[in-house]
């Protein structure tokens, strides 16, 4: 399917609704006439797939049932004029009606208080938060063979809902390509004579733009719950701790633009500008970096910028080097005029300093210095509200910092029976009047705790729930700046 293709479907689903009546029908018929039946009925599961994640796949196939139907009933030679605004509105009816087989969402009661063209138009906005902990997983080669032969286009539906869910924060062009691929992976080797062989070979050819999706669905996840400035402060980090001999002047500009490509890269629908997006910015990361670090050099050897900004972002941390104490910010620097900049200063010293402690950690003790700067700097005394917070939070920033760093260090330089078993030593030796199920129980929480959350796609908002939590025991909850 040509990437022309996937935005005119893109936009005519989205926003041709806004352009009349005509527009909308002559737009989809010329893309369900262009794509064919199957190609169109494809699109549109992906798109309501990636649209309402948390849907059952008997939901998502009403709805799919439902459109295509009325797509292919209008657009057919002969049609009323009227055929698909009509329709549709019997659709947003139905979106409507209490026992509705549609996606549920929370919104739905809202827009069906509105009449006409503005109901279609709120309940065409509708969707549901990207999923945190997706949950597909890839069958083994003989389930995939028994499934595909017991009914082929049962499992492609299948397969096309469950992937578009778990990784529906991709941009559009990404999911259909890996989803095409990994079809005809499947509809290739199921037949062949060697699967296994051709399994392997298979999954080696399509592993960039399958690496891609996932890495781009946790980026633009991020983006999608937090905005542009906070995908900014994960990339700074993210480089801060991955080579932290670079000086700030270099990462910062990386960060910056890694947040304008990403919000630009997220809602590409084109092929054409997901590669151009990422490219772009691969090239300038490895003219900035790679004479600074030998791993960053290697990354930078390869002759698809794709597979070199994916060899990027897959470097681990580097090791803890010797670099001098951190000069907190004054108090004239963080309410200056530059007091973002220092800010970000501040957090890149930090973060090339601990680089064991993940960027979900780290946002907590950037949001609490944003939040001294907006309270102190509109204070009518700047100086005594800051000095306050600085001692208030010193004692508990180093505790916070120093048990992150010390769990997540263990948790990424042990095996996990390994650090299950020197977290159980060190309960028994701070709580010796513990009972040994209590301490097996405190054990398997710290564990779950780290295994989720000490890894660089941990989950944001799940994360950030049990690092307050985690916060709380650290200093006075009446005094905590960390909740």
């Amino acid at each position: 399917m040509k990437g022309v293709l996937v935005l005119l479907l893109a936009l005519s689903l989205g926003h041709a609704l806004q352009r009349g009546r005509d527009y909308m029908r002559d737009k989809i018929c010329q893309e369900f006439n262009n794509l064919g039946k199957n190609d169109f009925r494809t699109l549109t599961i992906i798109m309501n797939s990636k649209k309402f994640s948390n849907a059952t796949f008997e939901e998502i196939s009403h709805i799919v049932k439902e459109m295509v139907s009325l797509v292919e009933t209008c657009c057919a030679e002969g049609a009323d004029p009227n055929c698909y605004d009509e329709g549709s509105s019997a659709l947003s009816d139905k979106s409507c009606d209490e026992n509705s087989p549609f996606p549920m969402h929370a919104g739905t009661a809202d827009c069906c208080t509105h009449q006409g063209l503005e109901k279609k138009l709120c309940l065409a906005a509708l969707h549901h938060p990207p999923k945190e902990f997706p949950t597909y997983v890839e069958p083994s080669n003989e389930e995939l063979c028994d499934a595909f032969k017991k009914d082929p286009k049962d499992f492609a539906d299948k397969f096309l809902y469950e992937y578009s869910s778990n990784f529906g924060q991709a941009p559009l062009p990404l999911l259909v390509a890996s989803t095409g691929s990994y079809l005809s992976m499947v509809s290739t080797c199921c037949i062949s004579p060697s699967p296994g062989i051709c399994f392997l070979k298979e999954r080696l050819e399509r592993k960039t733009v399958s690496i891609t999706t996932r890495m781009a669905n946790r980026v633009c996840s991020q983006l999608a719950v937090y905005g542009k400035e906070k995908t900014k402060f994960s990339s700074l980090v993210m480089f801060s701790q991955k080579i932290p001999c670079a000086s700030f002047e270099e990462i910062l500009p990386l960060a910056e633009d890694a947040a304008e490509v990403f919000s630009k890269f997220c809602n590409s629908t084109t092929e054409d500008s997901v590669q151009k997006e990422l490219s772009e910015h691969t090239t300038k990361i490895c003219s900035t970096l790679s004479s600074k670090d030998e791993k960053f050099a290697d990354c930078c050897q390869g002759k698809n910028l794709m597979q070199d900004y994916l060899c990027i972002y897959s470097l681990q941390h580097a090791k803890v080097t010797s670099l001098p104490d951190i000069d907190t910010p004054t108090n004239e620097q963080l309410c200056s005029e530059d007091r973002d900049q220092n800010s970000y200063r501040y957090m890149f010293e930090i973060s090339r300093r601990y680089t064991s402690i993940p960027e979900v950690f780290l946002s907590k003790l950037y949001d609490a210095t944003k939040k001294v700067m907006d309270e102190c700097c509109r204070a009518v005394d700047v100086t005594g509200c800051l000095n306050n917070k600085k001692r208030q939070g010193k004692k508990e920033v180093s505790q916070f910092l120093e048990k992150a760093n010390k769990l997540c260090g263990e948790y990424t330089n042990n095996t996990f029976l390994e650090f299950k078993k020197r977290l159980k030593d060190n309960f028994q030796k701070t709580m010796t009047g513990a009972t040994p199920e209590y301490i097996t129980e405190l054990v398997e929480d710290r564990a779950n705790f780290a295994s989720t959350c000490c890894t660089m796609n941990s989950p944001p908002l799940y994360c950030d729930l049990k690092i307050k939590a985690e916060a709380g025991r650290t200093c006075d909850y009446e005094s905590c700046r960390l909740i």
